[in-house]
């Protein structure tokens, strides 16, 4: 549930200066930007591949391109100017693998590199598999890729694949039979498929005449009636041991994926017979995190091959259960917690290549520095990447002195940067390290770094002519008498003698941060820009103040958290005089589109609501959501086990309150919060006969990924405002 509402309210700071005359920022302006991937460093060090997705408005449609720059700095330039994406490199550096749907659906595709031109020599698909492949990895003796599959699990081979695809296409009857939960996720249903990890030869399939690999030369690794690996937003759910004799790997063997976390990490040798049965499989496959009920995820073998590192909770059932780093050791089988006492959670990680550091971002107040952590020194966490913003996917180039990453901030979209190492490498231990129990206030590392500047810029010209905000933090007196972070832009052109109408951004989550992020879904300079403040709250549940602030949301979903919104406006009222607390309207998506219909009945104060995707009826979102983890602990149970926790934090229950002209807003696709939720808000709004309009997609899942649904979106969203706060 949590990493799905990243996109809630995500925005960014860096400020491209242009003497020129600029303009407030448009929605036209924001599908002008190009949307940069991860970084992906060559082995010579010499170059930096990253897919960036081409918006046409026009077309309505979203086309990837693999990018490439010198790590040393200069001009970016497309390299495969096909569908492209996700680009991963060869270990010995002459080729890159990359995504494409170019024939045949999303395959893995190989292109040939000349290192010293920079150039791409040739191009090959390599798979030409029925069920589609993703997420493509090389071996390290580069004669193999590893790649995901969404396959029939009773199918033994391909030819049963394509043959089961086939009859579905051709049948006029779509019903679908479900024997378990998690029978549909996210925005799909599962359609009794089940994703699978396959090896697949380079050099025996890539060739001029040869269009892709044969039927059957992809050997099934992972095979059974489980996902292997599990879904994942981030880092990759399995990898390939430096010998490339093993792969690592996550999965959920519960009956009930739907209502457990308990992920686990599976190591399976790769040279398993093409021919082996499902038995023979699991008879060589090993499970090396049996003993944590709770999830292990994202494993990622040391380059000396000694250990995984991966990411570990310890609450079976909490998926906002802190995520620790924690090391395997292959010889010993002992694990060891790298970081107990860093209070903060472990996102996307490295290791240095000599084994001897991992680097890795991790949420800090409305911001995702990158930190290191030294396997001689454990338990000393170093804050590497010390401007504001979000850095995430750190990347090392080989010789191990510098750091390549994203970095994003509310007035910029992610553009790739380098970051050098002082003396070559970080110094262990060295001032400004963060030891023992860090407070994380401690932001004065630059001693670890000679330099960070971007290698790309690749929206500068966009951004040049466009007025955008920085981001303003404030911090108040909210719940429990704790010090609660909230966040404020201004409109452009800003003059501080006049009073401004407010855009109050209810955030998503609950265990999600707002601050120094960018978002295509609810921008907040795009929602400034015809002349309102936003403002946001970081209420308690907010993730980078510590996992106690995180669990206090737990069973109190309409409690502080509301309480902290209140009291934020409050002193934002107060403290900013250009505030005009008579036009104010709160929008909330997610679990901000729960905390705007709890608004709805517990307070007047806005002139307006916007409720997009939101929960309404507790229980009914508990019988309609896919990820039953989520709302059986936050819920402290299920509706039949607890009927007084769900009914005490459902808006439904206080809908006699509503009076504040409301638009709701859902995606058909969205299988979080289920849409019958806010027909069931919009039915009963319409039938209080409260001022309300619905905006309805079919095709959409949460947010709008279509670019004229998108440009919808906003302009309804707006034009509501408008209507209720520019009277």
């Amino acid at each position: 549930m949590r990493r799905f509402f990243l996109c809630t309210l995500i925005v960014s700071l860096f400020v491209p200066v242009f003497a020129q005359t600029r303009h407030p920022f448009t929605f036209e302006d924001m599908m002008k930007l190009k949307r940069v991937g991860e970084p992906e460093v060559s082995p010579d060090g010499k170059w930096v591949l990253f897919s960036a997705v081409d918006v046409d408005l026009d077309a309505n449609t979203e086309s990837p391109h693999i990018w490439i720059v010198p790590t040393a700095g200069g001009q970016e330039r497309i390299i495969a100017d096909q569908d492209a994406d996700r680009p991963r490199w060869a270990p010995d550096g002459r080729r890159f693998a990359f995504i494409s749907n170019k024939e045949g659906g999303s395959q893995v595709w190989v292109a040939d590199f000349d290192s010293t031109a920079g150039t791409v020599t040739g191009m090959h698909r390599l798979t030409s598999i029925a069920t589609e492949a993703e997420g493509e990895l090389w071996s390290p003796d580069d004669k193999s890729i590893l790649f995901v599959s969404n396959v029939y699990p009773e199918c033994p081979d391909e030819v049963c694949n394509a043959r089961k695809l086939e009859e579905a296409a051709k049948s006029k009857v779509k019903a679908m039979i479900f024997t378990r939960l998690l029978f549909r996720h996210l925005h799909a249903y599962a359609e009794g498929k089940r994703s699978h990890i396959f090896a697949i030869p380079v050099d025996a399939c890539v060739g001029a005449a040869d269009p892709g690999c044969p039927v059957g030369a992809a050997r099934d690794l992972t095979p059974g009636d489980y996902d292997a690996p599990v879904f994942s937003f981030g880092q990759d759910e399995y990898a390939f041991s430096p010998d490339g004799q093993e792969i690592c790997y996550t999965s959920n063997h519960e009956k009930n994926e739907a209502a457990s976390t308990n992920n686990d990490l599976w190591i399976v040798p790769v040279k398993v017979g093409a021919d082996a049965s499902f038995a023979q499989v699991m008879a060589q496959t090993k499970n090396i995190t049996a003993g944590n009920p709770a999830s292990d995820s994202t494993p990622l073998y040391s380059p000396d091959g000694r250990y995984i590192a991966y990411r570990t909770q310890q609450r079976p059932g909490y998926e906002s259960d802190r995520f620790r780093l924690t090391l395997y050791d292959r010889k010993t089988g002992e694990k060891k917690n790298l970081i107990e006492d860093f209070d903060r959670w472990v996102g996307t990680f490295v290791w240095a290549p000599d084994s001897k550091a991992i680097y890795f971002t991790a949420e800090d107040k409305g911001e995702s520095p990158v930190y290191g952590v030294f396997l001689e020194t454990s338990n000393i966490v170093s804050r590497i990447v010390s401007f504001a913003g979000y850095d995430d996917s750190p990347g090392v180039t080989r010789d191990g002195k510098s750091l390549v990453f994203t970095h994003e901030s509310v007035t910029a979209p992610a553009e790739i940067y380098r970051a050098d190492m002082a003396d070559g490498n970080v110094n262990r231990g060295a001032p400004g390290t963060q030891q023992g129990n860090p407070t994380l206030d401690d932001k004065v590392a630059v001693d670890l770094l000679t330099g960070i500047a971007p290698l790309t810029h690749l929206n500068e010209v966009v951004l040049s002519q466009v007025s955008v905000s920085a981001l303003e933090s404030f911090w108040f007196t909210g719940a429990h008498g704790d010090k609660v972070e909230g966040f404020l832009v201004k409109p452009p052109n800003f003059d501080a003698g006049k009073k401004y109408p407010v855009k109050f951004l209810l955030k998503g989550g609950p265990q999600i941060a707002a601050g120094e992020y960018w978002s295509y879904a609810g921008n907040l300079e795009l929602l400034a820009a015809n002349g309102y403040v936003v403002i946001t709250i970081n209420f308690h549940g907010s993730t980078g103040y510590g996992q106690k602030f995180i669990d206090s949301v737990t069973g109190d979903w309409g409690g502080a958290p509301f309480e902290d919104e209140m009291k934020g406006l409050d002193y934002a009222e107060k403290t900013y005089l250009f505030i005009d607390k008579d036009r104010e309207c709160a929008i909330g998506s997610s679990y901000g589109g729960f905390m705007a219909n709890w608004v709805l009945g517990h307070t007047d104060r806005f002139k307006c609501i916007v409720s997009h995707h939101s929960v309404f009826n507790a229980e009914s979102f508990w019988g309609t959501t896919d990820e039953l983890w989520y709302p059986d602990w936050d819920f402290k149970g299920t509706p039949y086990d607890d009927h007084a926790t769900y009914r005490k934090w459902s808006p439904h229950q206080y809908a006699r309150n509503f009076k504040t002209p409301t638009l709701v807003i859902h995606g058909q696709l969205d299988y979080r919060a289920d849409v019958s939720q806010s027909f069931q808000l919009f039915t009963t709004l319409q039938m209080l006969g409260v001022p309300s309009k619905m905006l309805y997609f079919p095709d959409e899942a949460q947010y709008p990924q279509r670019p004229q649904n998108s440009q919808l979106f906003y302009k309804t969203v707006n034009d509501w405002v408008d209507l209720w706060t520019k009277k």
